[in-house]
């Protein structure tokens, strides 16, 4: 991989991320070259005014398969848009900013809201966060580590 640029970081396939601004830990996630944008399970939305400015309450569980850690989100709508699901099913989607901390790296993303509990991943990451530095490794996964094993048993009911 020596054509790299030297500021690229290698990700691999699916990786545990931070979601900092909102105070998720751990949420894992399919980096995925085919999707444009990322999206972000969601439940509960809830668009509103704030100021005169819309803003969406949403609620998230991070961990696939359980409702443990079940996080309340409030932010600014950063657009509304048509976003064509994997099904090929076009939707209207709250798509917020969202800041997130891969493989080390922070990064900013443009985040659709949608239910995403019959999905593999919590968490999709679409080409257009990737654009900011990552190359993924489609060989690999879980290059920035994992969440700590107390955690992960903690969180998934065991």
């Amino acid at each position: 991989m020596s054509g790299l640029p030297h500021s690229s970081t290698i990700a691999g396939w699916r990786e545990w991320i931070t979601l900092p601004g909102i105070g998720v830990p751990f949420v894992k996630a399919k980096l995925d070259t085919g999707a444009r944008s990322s999206s972000l399970h969601a439940f509960d939305i809830e668009e509103y005014d704030l100021d005169g400015r819309p803003w969406v309450r949403f609620s998230i569980h991070p961990w696939q398969r359980s409702s443990e850690d079940s996080t309340v989100v409030t932010c600014p709508v950063h657009d509304l848009r048509p976003v064509r699901s994997s099904s090929g099913h076009v939707a209207e989607r709250v798509v917020v900013l969202m800041d997130l901390v891969l493989v080390g790296r922070e990064i900013t993303a443009e985040v659709s809201l949608s239910n995403r509990d019959e999905m593999g991943f919590r968490m999709l990451v679409g080409r257009e966060a990737l654009r900011q530095g990552l190359v993924v490794d489609s060989s690999r996964s879980y290059l920035g580590g994992r969440p700590p094993r107390v955690v992960r048993r903690k969180n998934r009911g065991r």
